[in-house]
């Protein structure tokens, strides 16, 4: 898996308004009405990551999620780390039927 180029993750970046790109990462927080329910969405994230064998650095205080996510062996960001992110705001954020 390649380290994409800026430019390359600023297009791709233009699906997920809620990531940012800085330090060679991408970056969001997610705010949740209270600590089981983002606990919760990330028990869901967990089982994505595994499945995707790619983790975050993410830290939980009471109801909010800080995720960042970089391919560490490629110092910086690949379509792994998009492919995550997509799996993640399915979770987080899921679409009204």
């Amino acid at each position: 898996m390649n380290k994409l180029s800026e430019q390359d993750i600023e297009k791709q970046l233009l699906q997920f308004p809620e990531w940012e790109y800085y330090e060679d990462a991408l970056h969001a927080e997610f705010e949740f009405e209270n600590f089981k329910d983002c606990f919760s969405a990330m028990s869901r994230i967990a089982f994505e990551c595994e499945a995707l064998n790619h983790h975050p650095e993410w830290t939980n205080v009471y109801n909010i999620l800080t995720i960042t996510l970089t391919t560490h062996s490629e110092n910086g960001v690949t379509a792994k780390d998009f492919k995550l992110a997509k799996a993640i705001e399915e979770i987080v954020e899921p679409e009204e039927d």
